[in-house]
């Protein structure tokens, strides 16, 4: 240390902010529709606002952020399946409380890779008085259609040049959450997930028989994934026990709500995303 002598206050703060960062490393969250206690659940992500069936360029960063149905068919004519869009989370302590803030791209940008790249992770922090960060993208939708009025009054900021809105603030009391794949977790938010009859779904269902619809794909651990390539994840998961793995091409239209304003949410290894059918 050079003879350098560092107090206990420093210290603490410090492996504080490593076990925050470590913890946040295991943590992918989901924008939802009002700031709800976690009771140490991990919620996984996704739930902003956007229409349709198919992939186009997002509007520019001025736009503004998606808020009704018909807005959304405006911004993506052709849909959200396999757009991309990233996420920041920040971690702040409030009072005793371990508060996740949770910041999307959607409806300002498709998150492009230099513009990404660009964010370090301790100045999102810092810039939002943050004990850490997370940078979690980038993602893509295979959803065709989500319904929700998310983002109408929500906060935006910049990260970067990167504008993003205030998908959720999710509260995890005194405890600092942790993940593990295959989880099933109840996140607080309001949407409809729509596929079209003829989309290709992803799904898996547990041991106990619900079957789960995958929403969005991450190239976080893989940076390599591709929508082509998920219809085979069943030959790369290592599933639970009386977990199954199923890729099919709808014959008619499905939608997958909330329940009571409840999403049941599972993760796999890859960080890709399902929600249950049916509540």
């Amino acid at each position: 240390m050079n003879g350098q002598k560092i107090s206990a206050p420093s210290i603490t703060s410090t492996v504080r902010r490593l076990a925050a960062v470590a913890a946040l490393s295991l943590i992918v969250v989901a924008c939802g529709s009002t700031t709800k206690t976690a009771e140490s659940t991990v919620p996984a992500t996704d739930g902003t606002t956007a229409t349709a069936d198919t992939a186009t360029p997002a509007s520019s960063a001025d736009t503004t952020p998606v808020t009704e149905a018909s807005k959304a068919d405006t911004l993506y004519p052709n849909g959200i399946r396999n757009v991309r869009y990233c996420e920041v989370a920040v971690l702040k302590k409030v009072a005793a409380d371990f508060v996740l803030d949770v910041w999307n791209t959607m409806g300002f940008s498709e998150c492009p890779q230099a513009d990404w790249d660009a964010i370090k992770a301790p100045e999102a922090a810092a810039a939002q008085g943050g004990l850490a960060a997370i940078k979690n993208g980038p993602r893509y939708w295979t959803i065709d259609r989500v319904t929700t009025d998310l983002v109408k009054t929500a906060d935006t900021t910049t990260f970067g040049v990167l504008k993003m809105f205030k998908g959720t603030s999710i509260n995890f009391g005194p405890t600092m959450p942790v993940q593990t794949p295959y989880t099933i977790r109840e996140i607080p938010r309001e949407t409809v997930f729509s596929f079209e009859a003829g989309s290709r779904v992803y799904e898996v269902t547990d041991d106990a028989g619900h079957t789960y619809a995958m929403q969005s794909y991450a190239q976080i651990i893989d940076p390599t994934q591709t929508i082509d390539k998920l219809e085979n994840l069943g030959s790369v998961l290592k599933l639970p026990a009386g977990w199954t793995f199923e890729s099919k091409v709808l014959d008619a239209k499905l939608d997958v709500p909330t329940t009571n304003g409840i999403a049941y949410v599972v993760q796999d290894e890859l960080q890709n995303t399902y929600q249950r059918i049916g509540g």
